[in-house]
């Protein structure tokens, strides 16, 4: 039979960000223990959490796994998407692996084409609904002003184990994040070269800072 532990992190594996409510609710115990347990899974590295804003009000406090809470479930279908892209790589030509990641890209916008609507929205409006749309894919996203640029931090990436062998894949999120907030997104750092995240960086819209 699991332990305590092993449920909350398999309830946060299948519903991936939880209020500690809503853990106890699914796992059947208590929130008082539920808090124990993420304390500790917390100082373990397996789990982490943030705000999370919903219009008007008080934020929530939403836990989800790490990258290291993530690693403990089988992925043996690793193995597999790996083979595939191998046999991609030897069988076709870069250029054209290159465009097969964008079409992929291309083909999750249109998956929330309606949703990703974003006529008349303010840059703050769309990089929220970035978050929003990109936590569907597996992307935990994290953004700040500076002047007159906007800084987007992936504290965690689905695809960070597939990238370490097929950096090309990093051109999925890139397209992404450029087509939610119609603006071209720069990366000025890659968790690839060493850095402790992926980091984007995009303008201000200069339609969007023009007076009616």
């Amino acid at each position: 039979m699991a332990s305590t532990r092993e449920r909350v992190l398999n309830t946060l594996l299948s519903r991936q960000r939880c209020t500690i409510n809503e853990l106890a609710k699914y796992v059947g115990i208590n929130p008082i223990s539920v808090r124990h347990h993420i304390t500790h899974l917390e100082v373990d590295g397996l789990v982490t959490s943030e705000d999370e804003f919903h219009g008007v009000g008080r934020p929530r406090r939403v836990y989800f796994l790490t990258e290291s809470g993530l690693e403990r479930f089988p992925t043996r279908y690793m193995r597999l998407t790996l083979r595939l892209l191998e046999q991609l790589k030897d069988s076709m030509p870069p250029a054209m692996v290159n465009r097969l990641f964008s079409q992929m890209a291309q083909e999750i916008m249109q998956d929330y084409a309606e949703e990703a609507n974003t006529d008349g929205l303010t840059m703050e409006q769309r990089l929220g609904l970035m978050q929003k749309l990109l936590a569907r894919e597996g992307f935990n996203v994290e953004w700040e002003q500076k002047g007159d640029q906007f800084h987007i931090r992936e504290t965690n990436c689905p695809y960070l184990h597939i990238s370490q062998n097929y950096p090309e894949v990093c051109s999925v999120d890139q397209i992404l994040i450029s087509a939610f907030l119609d603006v071209p997104a720069q990366k000025i750092k890659c968790v690839l070269n060493g850095d402790n995240f992926c980091t984007y960086v995009v303008a201000q819209a200069e339609h969007l800072e023009k007076t009616p």
